[in-house]
């Protein structure tokens, strides 16, 4: 595919793009931004904040992407690397939310981990991975997992009320701004308009529930529920080769749990529930920004919320009513009027 002719600016934040695609931007950020919360003193620096959103574009590529050769089967869009033997990761590196899905390609069958955002064809990449069946999985049911969900047939969910909520479909100015020119790092696909941009209706075709085993062949994939950024959220989990492919519950960044269906008791539970995995596994791959995080970041991800949550943390204020707590790795983005839980 060959791009239009659309170069958006890299830098530059428009009043409407700061309040509906960017609530969590830094208000500070030359005085303040660069510091973290987790002590008084010396302040390690990370890219993992929230006003690292407007510049995203200028740091392209991420530096662990040196660490994977780009596959073939890389379009305009998506940009594809074997992160494992049949494991790719499906980059969106152009749009700021940096989206990563995974196909995972079993002897008799695949499953891909998200569908992204619905902006590029993933199932023509998908294509040209596999000739196996291919089945679905939603880390959740977020917009920018779920984009492409409407190009396949076989999609399974664990089927929360907001799961098949979203599975209707949406049209937002939220959307449209996802496919804004200060939202991308280069013109959108061909054929693609932004007053188009939607996300499209799909149908669940069958109920996962924690624990649920897919045997794809040489492979087997655990559902492990994650409660917490959502009522929906999982991870799966190929424990006999210590992979976990854990969504939204972690990544490298900026952890959004501002969300009306964010729920902080049940991520804390989730987060213990991934920290008690971290001894035996290899590798960790979030669904934004890089793949391949180190499991030893599940438990500092663990004890920086226990942090967090006990009011032990200084929060560092961002745009309309939101809070920043930074750390090395990643940063948690809360609500100024729910970022404390009782002591357990």
């Amino acid at each position: 595919m060959t791009p239009i002719m659309q170069e958006p600016a890299r830098t530059r934040l428009i009043p409407e793009m700061t309040k509906l695609l960017f609530p969590v931007l830094c208000l500070a950020i030359s005085v303040g931004c660069s510091e973290s919360a987790n002590s008084v003193g010396e302040q390690p620096e990370s890219y993992a904040s929230a006003a690292d959103l407007e510049t995203f574009c200028d740091r392209l590529p991420r530096a662990a992407y040196a660490n994977y050769q780009k596959h073939e089967a890389s379009d305009d869009w998506f940009e594809v690397y074997e992160v494992e033997p049949d494991v790719f990761a499906i980059y969106e590196p152009f749009q700021w939310q940096e989206v990563i899905s995974y196909l995972i390609v079993g002897s008799e069958s695949a499953v891909l981990f998200d569908t992204g955002n619905g902006i590029g064809d993933i199932k023509a990449v998908v294509d040209r991975l596999t000739d196996r069946s291919v089945r679905v999985i939603n880390s959740h049911s977020h917009f920018d997992h779920v984009g492409g969900n409407y190009q396949f047939e076989d999609i399974l969910s664990v089927s929360t009320v907001f799961a098949r909520d979203r599975a209707k479909g949406m049209r937002s100015d939220e959307l449209l701004m996802e496919v804004s020119p200060e939202a991308l790092c280069k013109g959108l696909p061909e054929g693609v308009r932004r007053e188009d941009h939607q996300t499209r209706p799909y149908a669940i075709s069958k109920k996962l529930v924690d624990g649920n085993v897919l045997d794809i062949g040489g492979r087997k994939l655990q559902v492990i529920r994650l409660p917490g950024h959502s009522d929906d959220s999982i991870a799966l989990l190929d424990r006999d080769a210590g992979l976990l492919w854990s969504g939204d519950s972690f990544y490298e960044g900026p952890i959004w749990l501002f969300f009306p269906e964010t729920d902080l008791a049940a991520y804390r539970e989730s987060v213990a529930k991934l920290a008690l995995l971290a001894p035996e596994l290899k590798a960790v791959f979030p669904a934004h920004n890089t793949p391949g995080a180190d499991p030893a970041l599940l438990v500092k991800l663990h004890d920086n919320l226990d942090r967090v949550l006990s009011g032990k943390v200084d929060p560092m204020p961002v745009s309309d009513g939101n809070v920043e707590f930074r750390f090395e790795d990643f940063s948690f983005l809360m609500r100024e009027d729910y970022n404390r839980l009782p002591v357990e």
